[in-house]
Formats: C-alpha cells, sequence, structure tokens
C-alpha cells in the first residue's frame, strides 16, 4: 500500500510538467497559430490566416466584425519573438443581406446530417464561412471529399447567394 501511494505522489508531480510541456507551442508559427484560435470572438464567419517572416508576422484573412481584426493583432503582437505585425486583414462589409446568408449558410451546412454529426460539436469549427457583398467562400478543412461536396452543395441551395466558392480542403 505504501508503495502504491508513493508512485501515485510521483506520477501526481510527474503529471502537470508533461501537460505543461505538450501544450506550449514549439516554433514561432505554432505560438501564432495557437494564439489566433484561441482568441474568443474569432469564429465561423472568420478566416484568418498568417506568414512568419523571421520576427515578423503578416496577418492576412477577412473578419465579420471590427473588434476581431484588432483581437487578432494584439494577440500575435504580445508572442515572445514577434518585433513587427503586419495586419492585411479584411473587414467585411457590414451588411444585413450579408449577415442573412451567413447563417442561412451555417445553418444549411451544419444543420446537414452527415456534416453536423463530424463538424457541429467541434468548440473550434473547422469550416468557415465567408460572405461578402453576397458571394459565399468555405474555407477550411474537412476529413474527406463527400463531406467537401456536401458543404459546397449545401451553401449552393442557400436563396440570396450569388455565387458559392468552396475551397474547404480534405486534410
Amino acid at each position: 500500500m505504501k508503495r502504491f501511494a508513493l508512485f501515485v505522489a510521483a506520477a501526481a508531480l510527474m503529471l502537470p510538467a508533461v501537460n505543461a510541456k505538450s501544450t506550449q507551442p514549439r516554433t514561432l508559427s505554432e505560438a501564432v497559430r495557437h494564439e489566433l484560435v484561441m482568441m474568443p470572438r474569432y469564429g465561423i464567419f472568420d478566416n484568418l490566416s498568417y506568414q512568419v517572416d523571421g520576427s515578423t508576422v503578416v496577418l492576412t484573412g477577412e473578419v465579420a466584425e471590427p473588434i476581431v481584426k484588432a483581437d487578432a493583432d494584439s494577440a500575435v503582437r504580445h508572442i515572445e519573438g514577434v518585433t513587427k505585425v503586419v495586419n492585411n486583414i479584411e473587414v467585411l462589409p457590414l451588411s444585413p443581406n450579408d449577415n442573412r446568408i451567413r447563417f442561412a449558410v451555417l445553418r444549411a451546412v451544419y444543420g446537414d446530417p452527415t456534416l453536423s454529426l463530424r463538424y457541429g460539436m467541434d468548440p473550434s469549427p473547422s469550416i468557415h464561412i465567408i460572405v461578402k457583398n453576397g458571394n459565399v467562400r468555405l474555407e477550411g478543412v474537412v476529413a474527406n471529399q463527400m463531406d467537401r461536396n456536401i458543404a459546397g452543395l449545401r451553401a449552393q441551395g442557400v436563396f440570396g447567394a450569388f455565387n458559392v466558392e468552396n475551397h474547404l480542403r480534405v486534410g
């Protein structure tokens, strides 16, 4: 019994060190990615990407709300090793029609039984819906070609969407 208690105590001491080590980003690029996906306001209607060039980070993509652009800038700016941030994120036009299309595509894509089971419960959605002036673009990663095709077909069925581009990647 004494050995078991000693083993449990030793395991408990080792566990925080293992967990702390495994959650720490190893490279500057991983740190940038981690900070961007952890932003509380980054959501399904936003698409962010970045490039790391030495100690400079270039942010690109589109966001539905201006505050998300500012959040991304400040999230990356404080990372150790980053000396310069170039924020080329586009704020999408504030349009009631685009908002209607966004939510209609959200319901169509994530309401599909095949897609909702695989992607609907994920806290960090892998299918992003970008709407600009009535044009829809799907971005992100899906598990297979069938999921990619279903998402594209569901988005194309949304009334009022002028054009749908399916940029989902299979990964």
